[in-house]
């Protein structure tokens, strides 16, 4: 005799949660058929993985009892030296226990949702913002509240004490950000951190795009000029973009307090970032790697973004506008006032296209459905070039409308 059904009774904050509008996105671009701006993933032909399977081998060959075994939460010692070393480096002066290695930037920022927020908690966000740290966040309930930008990115002067008030910290992409590829200028951090610490806000800076810079100088950290400015700045790193996404390794960087708590959440969470990968990573970093590997990869997206913005200046009208983007992934199309990017995006692959529209990126304000973003690392100058045609079409049509 079968049994009735039994309903699985869930918490209110898992009844809450809602699937990635990219990730149902990227369903679609499975289909061979597709060219999709959609994903937000680094070229493969950027992995170095000669070398990676190198570190693994040799890590294994020399120390594959301690890399097998459980590890400490702070992370591998020599990893976290590395960190702070490079830290030094571009100008913040940060010592090794002040890094956390943690499995992925994505897991600090559900750590630090974690550590500040509580239902109802004011947090302040970019306007639009990473939809990844918008639904890491949310899982905690907190109120979010938009940070007004422009064409410069995130505008320091609108978070004054009525903004700021109640809030547990501001939440800024400085660099080549995610969905906009904006960066905010030398004046802006000056003038975000001197706000900050004046209003005794935290800052989180989220910068996994930084070291893919491909057009103009380098610009300092908020966490190099917070630390002049005494404010309080939560740095996140990845190794995502640097060297593989399937690592799963990134790190946090923070006063001793903060990282303090921050491990006592991980050791609920995981334990420890698997020692293995930490070893491995370490092994490949530790000689200056990445000075010789990444002007490999910024030539690579300088010439992918390259291809998609003349694509665009050829087909897009006039009435479309984006962003002009000094590194990392993505480009963020304004489209004319009434044209829906959902709707676009369902005509768009019907004819084998797909992109992300922008509205699921805004929080604590009303989405801007004109937007959408478009990222150009992994699709061959080819489809870039039939894929963007399509678009113009279909938006030319929709001015039309």
């Amino acid at each position: 005799m079968d049994m009735p059904a039994r309903p699985y009774v869930f918490s209110q904050r898992a009844q809450q949660l809602t699937s990635s509008t990219i990730r149902e996105i990227l369903k679609v671009t499975e289909r061979p058929e597709i060219i999709s701006f959609a994903g937000g993933l680094p070229s493969p032909q950027g992995f170095p993985i000669a070398r990676m399977r190198a570190a693994f081998d040799h890590v294994l060959d020399t120390a594959g009892a301690a890399a097998l075994q459980y590890g400490p939460t702070e992370g591998y010692a020599p990893l976290r030296a590395w960190v702070a070393e490079d830290m030094r480096r571009h100008g913040a002066q940060v010592e090794p226990d002040e890094v956390l290695i943690v499995s992925g930037s994505q897991q600090a920022l559900d750590m630090l949702g974690k550590l500040f927020i509580d239902p109802g908690s004011r947090v302040l966000v970019e306007a639009p913002s990473y939809l990844g740290a918008l639904q890491s966040f949310s899982l905690c309930g907190p109120e979010f509240a938009a940070v007004p930008t422009d064409e410069g990115g995130l505008i320091p002067e609108a978070i004054d004490e009525s903004l700021a008030a109640g809030a547990r910290f501001v939440y800024v992409l400085p660099n080549f950000q995610n969905p906009t590829g904006l960066t905010l200028d030398l004046p802006r951090r000056v003038a975000l951190v001197q706000r900050c610490a004046q209003l005794g806000l935290p800052v989180i800076e989220d910068d996994p795009y930084g070291e893919l810079r491909y057009v103009g100088e380098a610009l300092p950290s908020l966490l190099g000029l917070g630390r002049a400015a005494g404010a309080t700045v939560i740095r996140l790193g990845s190794f995502s973009k640097v060297l593989a996404p399937g690592l799963r390794l990134g790190y946090v960087v923070a006063p001793r307090e903060i990282i303090a708590k921050l491990v006592q959440i991980k050791q609920a969470t995981d334990l420890h970032t698997a020692t293995l990968t930490q070893m491995a990573v370490y092994e490949t970093v530790r000689s200056g790697f990445l000075d010789e590997h990444l002007p490999r990869v910024r030539e690579l997206y300088r010439r992918q973004c390259g291809y998609m913005l003349e694509a665009m200046r050829a087909h897009f009208p006039d009435t479309a506008r984006w962003t002009q983007p000094e590194g990392g992934m993505f480009i963020w199309v304004t489209l004319a006032s009434g044209v829906d990017a959902g709707r676009l995006l369902q005509q768009a692959v019907a004819r084998n296209v797909a992109f992300v529209p922008g509205a699921p990126f805004f929080a604590g304000v009303a989405p801007w459905a004109n937007t959408l973003r478009l990222s150009f690392v992994t699709v061959p100058e080819p489809s870039i070039r039939a894929g963007i045609a399509v678009l113009g079409d279909l938006i030319r049509h929709a001015d039309a409308a």
